[in-house]
């Protein structure tokens, strides 16, 4: 295996550090990675298109290469929740097939290696509450209210 290229961009919820191998995108990190240069390559322009409301989703190959298989189903059922919309822990559980698995699928959340990317911060609390972020959750809010607010620009223009 090659070796990993760090970046990072700043971003409305603070610097974000990303790692990029020969196959993709391998790691995002909150708080950006000490050392890395500020990005200039296409994971940082969709990023920046993200953060500016012209992008909602992403399409830079990414390259995971740890998680178990529940973690990994979990991972590609939060590829799967729209763009400004938001799902429960336990709606994921059981579309993965562990429908008592709600603390679970928090976990495998926490252990996501690409969030924003892979959107883990869709994820919500039962009752609709903000829970369970590991980029803590003043960046799950923010993302989630720039979501919801270029989904009813774009639903209302």
């Amino acid at each position: 295996m090659g070796s990993m290229r760090w970046a990072q961009v700043d971003t409305p919820v603070g610097m974000l550090g990303y790692a990029v191998d020969e196959t993709g995108v391998c790691k995002v990190h909150f708080g950006g990675h000490e050392g890395a240069p500020i990005g200039d390559d296409e994971v940082a322009r969709q990023f920046q298109e993200y953060f500016d409301g012209g992008r909602t989703e992403f399409t830079v190959p990414v390259h995971v290469t740890r998680g178990s298989d529940f973690e990994r189903a979990v991972w590609e059922q939060m590829k799967r929740i729209p763009y400004g919309e938001t799902t429960s822990y336990g709606a994921v559980a059981a579309a993965v097939g562990e429908p008592g698995g709600a603390q679970a699928v928090g976990v495998a959340c926490n252990r996501n290696p690409l969030p924003v990317i892979v959107p883990c911060h869709r994820i919500i609390g039962a009752d609709g509450k903000l829970v369970g972020f590991g980029g803590g959750l003043e960046r799950k809010r923010i993302l989630l209210e720039l979501e919801a607010k270029v989904k009813m620009q774009r639903d209302w223009s």
